[in-house]
């Protein structure tokens, strides 16, 4: 008697995970995917309340099956992933981490959704119970995407359908010398390396549960890991897309997610030594990677901040986050007959600061929330212009060919 492959191998790394474990287990349990189907490997990373031996039961009862593995404790959410992953049968894999919990129907969207489209990765609406969840991706329901025609650069958790077969022909694993942003480094190489990728929007496939302890898989750590964090990203992004506008569009993503942070509220409670570390540490990332394509695609205060990181300006960019922190708007100034909006942030047009008014330039998407604005003016003018051009230019050649 041969065992048919099963369609999809859920991944659960599991450390100190009760009692959300329960309610995860549940919802895997409570799939509307055949569970003949599915395999489930459990990896238990040394806890000591009773997460091994819940898993040990749920093998027993529940009608998929389950492997359980227990290992001494790792120090972060790579090694089980990978232990799972290494063990692995399924046409797809689905890493689910032990305090969160899936939709009724989540598994088997995801792989009809993989197997109608043909594509590599897909992606399951994602809902926060007692946190915030990302938002900006699910719209709508799409078959087939990719990394720069979407939002998907904006979820990099590691929540995902991947094709197995994508992961082991690249020998794709979690970094285990990170101890944050590990999940962005393996998303965003699969989005990269994917034969498309896919959305279901139209059902929620994930629910991120916030627990009450504060402890989650991803653990906050030291902002020296977000810097690690950030530089992995930012190297991986640079391998695999040539200078130019489609890596700025994906640096964004580090730079606004990982980098700005660390430049936001908190700064403002750091130590000077830290302060001075912080700029260190972006110093080698502003010069490799922040170029103007990027800081066109930020709003003004990200952009100013950014800016004054990249220049090496700490004494100005205190008053920037003490501003940004009281939440107060900036005054707008309209010029060119209001077809460009500035925004006064703190330093604008002072000649001792000596930043370039671009920096507080607004983008259309930022400027259209102020009246007055009239978007497309200068730029329309020179489209009208190139294209009254052409339209001479063609006229001449076809009397001279006549």
């Amino acid at each position: 008697m041969t065992v048919s492959q099963p369609d999809v191998s859920v991944i659960i790394g599991a450390y100190e995970a009760m009692p959300y474990l329960i309610e995860c287990l549940s919802s895997v349990e409570a799939q509307t995917i055949d569970p003949e189907r599915v395999e489930v490997i459990a990896v238990d990373d040394g806890s000591t309340d009773g997460t091994g031996e819940y898993l040990e039961e749920f093998a027993e009862r529940a009608p998929m099956h389950v492997l359980v593995i227990r290992q001494e404790n790792s120090g972060g959410p790579s090694g089980p992933r990978n232990v799972g992953l290494g063990k692995a049968t399924g046409r797809y894999v689905f890493f689910l981490d032990a305090d969160d919990r899936l939709g009724p129907e989540a598994l088997e969207r995801m792989v009809d959704m993989a197997d109608r489209a043909g594509t590599d990765v897909v992606l399951g609406k994602v809902e926060g119970v007692n946190r915030s969840a990302p938002k900006s991706m699910w719209g709508k329901t799409v078959e087939r995407t990719d990394v720069f025609s979407s939002n998907i650069k904006f979820t990099l958790s590691a929540q995902k359908l991947f094709r197995r077969e994508l992961l082991d022909r690249h020998g794709m694993r979690f970094d285990e010398s990170l101890f944050t942003g590990e999940d962005a480094l393996f998303t965003m190489e699969a989005y990269l390396r994917a034969d498309g990728v896919s959305v279901v929007a139209d059902h929620t496939c994930y629910y991120l549960v916030g627990r009450d302890d504060g402890k989650h898989v991803t653990k906050s750590g030291s902002y020296t890991l977000r810097f690690d964090s950030a530089r992995a990203l930012m190297n991986l992004i640079a391998e695999f897309v040539p200078a130019g506008g489609r890596r700025d569009q994906l640096m964004v993503r580090p730079f606004l997610v990982t980098l700005l942070p660390q430049f936001g509220p908190k700064y403002l409670t750091d130590s000077e030594e830290i302060r001075r570390h912080k700029f260190e540490l972006a110093k080698p990332l502003t010069d490799a990677y922040w170029t103007e394509g990027v800081a066109q695609r930020l709003k003004v205060h990200e952009r100013l901040r950014l800016h004054l990181v990249a220049e090496q300006r700490p004494e100005l960019l205190l008053d920037v986050v003490k501003f940004v922190k009281a939440k107060k708007q900036a005054a707008a100034l309209l010029e060119r007959k209001g077809r460009r909006v500035y925004l006064a942030y703190p330093h604008f047009r002072d000649r001792a600061a000596g930043i370039p008014d671009s920096v507080y330039l607004a983008e259309p998407r930022e400027a259209r929330a102020f009246p007055g604005y009239r978007e497309g003016g200068v730029d329309t003018f020179v489209r009208r212009a190139v294209r009254k051009a052409r339209r001479v230019l063609t006229s001449r050649e076809v009397r001279q060919a006549a």
